[in-house]
């Protein structure tokens, strides 16, 4: 079934709120992906009272994907959403073009929104081409946008991101991945009332919510998505008490992983709640002996 951009940014702007976790790849231990492997998965996260998922960001390792690779893990976990939540799909590129070959291998999914980092490899393009990179991606794919501004050498300031998502319309929002509230807040202070300002900072998603940011995709949404859910449900009902003795909770998990090897610390902890064990793929490292120990004490203040 085919969507106009207008039914589509409609849809967007209603639904991509809440806990919006990203899915972690079922790689093997020689790297191969393993069939079926996203499944179990997403049944754990929407078993948890999440609002969507993400599959081919950075904690999906979506930047490790070929082609064939991102076209079976796009259609497996589509699948297995099967429409219950809204899919949104990562796109870790390096050029226009390349965004919208990988967009082209969506069609005939219902896809909630494309989150799109800003170019990454080395040339950095200026405020004049980075919009036309975001429109002529959104003109020829007709899917939302989110901007996923993670890329330290290519990090789009606050008055950029306002800029894009005024002249872009298709364009419906950005995952803010700054290590700071200041770039938050002033993205909720001056965007628009259809705009969705999501966070993508694991140690603030707490004051993020209390400030008012409309959701959260990160790899403690993905790590222990009920936490996470729990947290914006008890800041809805005034209830900070709870919110900032989760928030806590989670700092202190947050604090026995390695940016380094994240993706592998988050599918360890799937595998302590129940999913199997899946690796990195290399030459990202596994998690150590070290790391464990430190994670499962971490994790026994939020297990039932």
């Amino acid at each position: 079934m085919e969507f106009s951009l207008t039914s589509n940014l409609s849809f967007a702007r209603q639904h991509l709120t809440g806990v919006l976790p990203p899915l972690t790849m079922p790689f093997d231990e020689s790297g191969e992906l393993v069939k079926g492997g996203l499944k179990q998965q997403i049944e754990f996260i929407i078993d948890s009272g999440a609002n969507g998922v993400v599959a081919g960001g950075s904690t999906g390792e979506g930047h490790t994907l070929n082609d064939s690779e991102f076209a079976l893990v796009m259609k497996e976990a589509y699948d297995a959403t099967a429409d219950r939540v809204p899919f949104l799909a990562g796109l870790i590129v390096q050029s226009t073009r390349a965004a919208i070959d990988r967009a082209n291998m969506l069609k005939g999914m219902k896809v909630a929104a494309l989150q799109v980092t800003p170019v990454h490899y080395l040339f950095k393009p200026d405020a004049e081409a980075t919009i036309e990179h975001f429109r002529t991606i959104s003109d020829a794919t007709g899917i939302p946008i989110l901007i996923y501004n993670v890329i330290p050498w290519n990090y789009l300031s606050v008055d950029l991101m306002l800029r894009i998502m005024d002249e872009v319309p298709g364009v419906v929002g950005m995952k803010q991945s700054g290590g700071d509230l200041k770039s938050l807040s002033d993205l909720l202070l001056h965007c628009k009332p259809e705009n969705v300002v999501l966070s993508g900072v694991d140690a603030l998603l707490y004051p993020g919510f209390a400030m008012g940011m409309h959701g959260a995709i990160s790899a403690l949404t993905t790590a222990v998505p009920h936490i996470v859910v729990r947290i914006q449900k008890a800041v809805q009902a005034n209830d900070h008490e709870t919110a900032r003795d989760l928030h806590f909770k989670l700092n202190a998990l947050w604090n026995t992983m390695s940016h380094d090897n994240l993706p592998a610390c988050i599918k360890y902890i799937q595998h302590l709640q129940g999913t199997p064990m899946y690796e990195p793929r290399a030459p990202m490292m596994r998690v150590t002996e070290t790391q464990k120990k430190a994670i499962k004490a971490a994790m026994q203040p939020l297990m039932p």
